[in-house]
């Protein structure tokens, strides 16, 4: 019987959701693409099919986070002209993928907690690192346009608020996936919100 492009991309996806959770429960040296092809019903031949080794079958699974967050990042450099909200969105949606979205939460988890970075990872942590630049570089400009405006009050510099901003979201992250009962991540995101811009001296008024 021929396949089907439905098929195939049934099979792409089959094998991905056991690529995504193997890594994160075994982590990324212990998973074989032969443990995947079992989880996932198959032989390994469809997985040869859609992805040329293990390398490539990870940088699809931390695709589930990172393609997510790129365009985050590009939504909020068009609400640039509004720098707060822009700030607000790009918090809300950061927390809210978190805490709802399963396979952007294992991937993130995978690339932080399962894996052991080596240059074989050379292009998935190249991505990584212009996204984390991309989002440090998003937040100095905004930073800088609220100061700008008068509508946040602190003396620190934009450069430097930009980092904290990124560090501060990775610190609740990294902290969360270690110990996800340690805290309600949905309960206590707008806490956590508004603890950000208590950090960044917000003047105007917040609801």
């Amino acid at each position: 019987m021929r396949r089907t492009k439905e098929d195939a991309e049934k099979t792409r996806q089959t094998v991905l959701e056991a690529a995504l959770k193997l890594f994160s429960r075994d982590g990324y040296s212990l998973t074989t693409l032969s443990r995947i092809a079992d989880e996932a019903g198959c032989s390994r031949g469809p997985i040869y099919w859609h992805f040329q080794n293990k390398d490539d079958l990870y940088e699809a699974v931390l695709a589930y986070s990172q393609d997510p967050l790129e365009k985050l990042v590009r939504d909020c450099e068009a609400m640039a002209d509004n720098p707060l909200d822009a700030m607000d969105h790009f918090i809300e949606r950061w927390l809210g993928l978190l805490a709802t979205n399963r396979r952007y939460r294992q991937s993130f988890e995978i690339l932080l907690n399962k894996t052991e970075l080596t240059d074989a990872m050379s292009r998935t942590l190249k991505r990584e690192r212009q996204l984390t630049q991309s989002i440090i570089a998003l937040f100095q400009d905004l930073v800088e346009r609220a100061k700008a405006a008068g509508l946040i009050s602190t003396q620190e510099s934009a450069n430097e608020l930009g980092l904290l901003s990124y560090t501060y979201l990775m610190g609740i992250t990294q902290t969360w996936l270690f110990a996800p009962k340690l805290f309600s991540l949905k309960q206590q995101a707008p806490f956590f919100q508004r603890q950000f811009w208590t950090l960044l001296g917000r003047t105007d008024e917040r609801p």
